[in-house]
Parts: structure tokens; C-alpha cells; sequence
């Protein structure tokens, strides 16, 4: 399978060593590239990308607006974000806006393929610097090494909990399990309530505590 990849950064050199390091592995594609946020939305639509590489500071149009924008056109692309930013507060703010991971620009070349694939199958990358930050603590555990939880989760609650971390949107979940959308909003609710909550980061947060997006 080849991925295709939409480039967004402001600096052109940037984007052409990019380019080079993604086509050089076989399975990517660069479809396009952009240098702003707004440019960015256009060529997401235009171009039907399967992830989009994106930098944070964008002319135009930062980069959190402009993945809330290719989340709402198109909920199936994923979007990594690729930064020199390194402050913990990015990254749940990425996250609400329907990010799929965050990577930093120091990272090893090598890596961001791996983060891309990850991605697009599905799954969540956070730069392990950034990780750490984001999970200073680490979860309470029971004598038998599981993570404890407030309150018990459902099988249902659990699988539909799973699937959100993983990226993929209410629709998408009742497709899979063969209920309606609004009874997937019924689980994640519930489930949210029970362990404390309040949005997509910290559903993901939850995930990569319990082990669920280890193979990100």
C-alpha cells in the first residue's frame, strides 16, 4: 500500500527535504505541498491525501484551525503534526483538534515514517520526548499489574473508548459495531464519566496509559 502524503510547512526547504526522505521509502507518495494554513485546507480537499504532515505556526492560518478544518471536511484524513515546538500545552490542544499524533522536529529521520504509517492505519504517534511530558505520572496499578481504573468499564464501553484514542469518529465506530451513532455517544459519555474525562485528549491520554496504541 502507498500512503499518500500532503506536506504543509512555510519554509520550502523544508518541504523538499521532506519530500526527498518520504519518497525514498517506497510506500509514500508526496501528492502535494503547502505553505500555509489556508493553502492547506484547499489542497487536504483537493488532493484527498491520506495524512496530512503539518507544521504549527502557519501564515494564514495556524495550524490547530487548519486541522479542525481537515477534520470537518474530510474525518478519514489523518493529521500529523510535525514541530520545533517542544512545550507540553501543544499537544492536547492538537489533539482536541483531531490530530492523530505529534512529532518533533529534532526527532530522527527514520522516524517519521514510522509516524506516518502509524497514523494512517489508524493509529496514535507521540514523539516520545513529548510523551513523557504529557504522562509525567505514571498510572496506578493492582497487585496483578493492571491499570485500576475509578470505575469498571463495560466490554462496549471499552472497544468504543478503544476506537476513539485510534482515531476514528462516531460514525465511523457505529459502522464498525453495527449500532447507530448515537448509541456510540451513549458509550463514550458514560465511559467518560466513569473515569473523569472531558475530551479527546485525555481519552487518548487514557489510552496510551493503558497500553492500547503500543504498536503506534
Amino acid at each position: 500500500m502507498t500512503f499518500r502524503v500532503l506536506l504543509v510547512d512555510d519554509h520550502p526547504v523544508v518541504r523538499g527535504g521532506l519530500k526527498v526522505l518520504l519518497e525514498s521509502e517506497g510506500n509514500m507518495s508526496v501528492v502535494g505541498e503547502a505553505g500555509d494554513g489556508f493553502a492547506a485546507v484547499i489542497e487536504a480537499e483537493r488532493l484527498q491525501p491520506d495524512v496530512v504532515v503539518m507544521d504549527i505556526s502557519l501564515p494564514k492560518l495556524g495550524g490547530a484551525e487548519a486541522t479542525q478544518q481537515i477534520k470537518k471536511q474530510r474525518p478519514e484524513c489523518k493529521v500529523l503534526i510535525l514541530t520545533a515546538h517542544e512545550e507540553r500545552a501543544y499537544v492536547p490542544v492538537f489533539l482536541d483538534a483531531g490530530a492523530s499524533g505529534y512529532m518533533l522536529k529534532r526527532a530522527a529521520a527514520s522516524d517519521l515514517p514510522r509516524a506516518i504509517q502509524a497514523v494512517a492505519e489508524g493509529g496514535i504517534y507521540l514523539d516520545p520526548a513529548m510523551a513523557s511530558r504529557v504522562l509525567p505520572n505514571p498510572p496506578r496499578r493492582g497487585s496483578s499489574g493492571e491499570f485500576v481504573a475509578s470505575f469498571e468499564l463495560s466490554d462496549r464501553e471499552t472497544e468504543v473508548l478503544r476506537l476513539i484514542a485510534q482515531g476514528y469518529g462516531g460514525k465511523e465506530i457505529a459502522a464498525q459495531l453495527s449500532v447507530s451513532a448515537r448509541t456510540i455517544e451513549t458509550y463514550k459519555m458514560r465511559a467518560m464519566a466513569k473515569l473523569e474525562l472531558k475530551n479527546r485528549a485525555d481519552i487518548v491520554r487514557y489510552a496510551i496509559r493503558r497500553g492500547w496504541l503500543q504498536s503506534a
